[in-house]
């Protein structure tokens, strides 16, 4: 046998690698168990967020967006306001000038 290091005992490094693999595991399963932890808190967090928003309907959880449609902290479809035609010919009209300008200017 050469001079220097010892040869390794198969068996022994089987064993270590054992042991290592089982710390391995050990972590992984605490560091699953803190993430479920985690996120119970944090489901439990976004519902109290959601209730005291008034926000409702949210099934799934995965969605993070108000109801479509609606506000932020609002429950129904939104109201789009009417333009009388008068002032949709005024503004037509205004916009006309301007792109005239626009124009004049080139």
């Amino acid at each position: 046998m050469p001079p220097g290091r010892p040869r390794k005992n198969q068996r022994n490094v089987l064993m270590k690698s054992a042991e290592l693999i089982g710390w391995a595991i050990g972590g992984i399963e605490r560091e699953i168990a803190q993430t479920r932890e985690r996120l119970a808190a944090l489901t439990a967090q976004a519902a109290r967020l959601k209730k005291r928003a008034g926000i409702r309907g949210m099934s799934g959880g995965a969605s993070t967006t108000p109801t479509a449609g609606g506000p932020i902290g609002g429950g129904g479809t939104r109201r789009r306001r009417k333009m009388s035609p008068e002032a949709r010919k005024k503004i037509s009209e205004m916009m006309k000038k301007r792109w005239a300008e626009r124009r004049k200017g080139k």
